[in-house]
């Protein structure tokens, strides 16, 4: 069936909209929820426990999600995720507007927002390939505009969250958060309506205990007879749960004590997204130009900036400087990592072998806030910032000592560009990932 150019084009506009509405939305709960936790505990121990409890659920419905949203369907499991994680969000002020909200129940709403937020962000992420392919758009390209949108949306809502936590509270912040879940929900069930990507897969035999065992291993076992993909994984993971412990305690507290508020975290945030945007507009042009393996390295090493920046200054220009420069070198990242994951997973294993990669790399984001908010109990913000700006920092160089790495350098098959669907070799990384100073994705 033909579509026209204008039609070809609507459901990868709704999911790059979707996206934008989304991580606007991430960088309101990056704020609001921290200083929530912050305000109505006064413990940096419970902050931690908080992010912890948020993402504990996210890695269990990672590892477990695969097979499940290809049988939905993924344009009724993102739908749903969204519905599931607004409602959650509006429990918490409202909750506390009545009186009743109990610490308990802020870990069990964060919970639940954890646990359904994963499978609806990996179900819009799979999706792009075939997006761009009935869009005529070239993948690498849309991979980068992908990003690029999520970065410009990070920027704004971090730049907004901190004013409106300034302004109006952190409760109500939540409100707002929860109002662009339904906004993504309702973008994603109108644009998404009748591509067969997003729909349930057709002729699958029923989800029987054995067959979801044999997709769930499918996935897993893709993912573990790639060397660099293993490696890259390895990397990350120990990367996002670093990440995790700056951008939902350290940033926080360092504002609070140290930068005058929440509307100096929402600048900072503002910054960083705003040169990462930058980033990945710059490497979507020219990137394709220089090998990715030294231009990866160099911009994970460069993101590690505001956290190192922030263990020697309790003023704002310095950590704007380093925001900027770490922002920047950030922005490279997932256009390097999704353009090598489209162009090797086959469209069939995309959601397994996402899921099966996005649980792998989240594994240590649980124990990152938790460890953050006891660290600076223990030792202080100060050597809490360096610890764990200089674990960040070290893991970063693991591409210039393994020569696995060089894999990451494979040129990329034609399929790629042409956005006609993967290639059949190549490297496979996983799926975009945190970095200082934004947020964890919605996974």
């Amino acid at each position: 069936m033909s579509h026209s150019p204008t039609a070809s084009r609507l459901p990868l506009a709704a999911v790059l909209s979707a996206n934008a509405i989304s991580i606007s939305g991430n960088s309101l709960t990056l704020i609001g929820v921290p200083w929530f936790a912050l305000e109505t505990t006064g413990s940096a121990g419970k902050a931690g426990l908080v992010a912890f409890c948020a993402a504990v659920p996210v890695v269990v419905s990672a590892i477990a999600g695969g097979p499940v949203i290809d049988r939905i369907g993924r344009r009724r499991v993102s739908v749903a995720s969204d519905l599931i994680c607004a409602l959650a969000l509006a429990a918490i002020p409202l909750l506390n507007r009545a009186g009743v909200l109990q610490f308990w129940m802020l870990c069990a709403l964060m919970a639940v927002t954890g646990l359904f937020h994963a499978p609806g962000e990996t179900s819009r992420h799979v999706l792009v390939p075939d997006l761009a392919q009935r869009a005529g758009t070239p993948l690498s390209r849309a991979a980068s505009l992908y990003d690029a949108v999520s970065r410009g949306a990070r920027m704004t809502g971090a730049a907004v969250g901190g004013l409106l936590v300034a302004l109006i509270g952190a409760d109500t912040v939540l409100y707002v958060d929860a109002g662009t879940f339904l906004l993504s929900a309702l973008l994603v069930l109108a644009g998404l309506r009748g591509v067969p990507a997003a729909e349930p897969l057709r002729d699958a035999p029923a989800l029987s205990l054995a067959a979801y065992r044999a997709d769930l291993r499918e996935g897993y076992s893709f993912l573990l007879r790639t060397r660099l993909l293993l490696a890259v994984d390895l990397m990350v993971m120990v990367t996002n749960g670093l990440a995790l412990s700056w951008s939902a305690v350290l940033l926080p507290i360092h504002a609070r004590e140290e930068l005058g508020g929440s509307a100096a975290q929402g600048l900072l945030v503002a910054v960083f997204g705003g040169s990462a945007l930058a980033g990945a507009l710059l490497y979507g042009a020219v990137g394709h130009r220089f090998p990715r393996r030294p231009v990866f390295t160099a911009g994970f090493l460069i993101s590690a900036a505001p956290i190192l920046t922030a263990a020697f200054t309790d003023t704002i220009a310095p950590m704007v400087v380093a925001g900027a420069l770490g922002g920047l070198g950030a922005g490279v990242l997932n256009p390097i990592l999704t353009t090598a994951f489209y162009e090797v997973v086959p469209e069939e294993l995309r959601s397994r072998v996402g899921g099966a990669s996005t649980a792998a790399v989240l594994l240590t984001t649980p124990l990152g806030g938790l460890a953050a908010g006891f660290l600076v109990e223990s030792v202080g913000i100060t050597w809490a910032l360096l610890t764990i700006g200089g674990a960040f920092a070290l893991t970063t160089l693991s591409p210039l000592l393994f020569p696995v790495w060089r894999e990451l350098d494979a040129p990329a098959g034609p399929s790629a560009e042409a956005g006609t669907g993967p290639s059949s070799s190549g490297p496979a990384t996983p799926a975009p990932v945190p970095v200082p100073g934004g947020t964890p994705p919605r996974r």
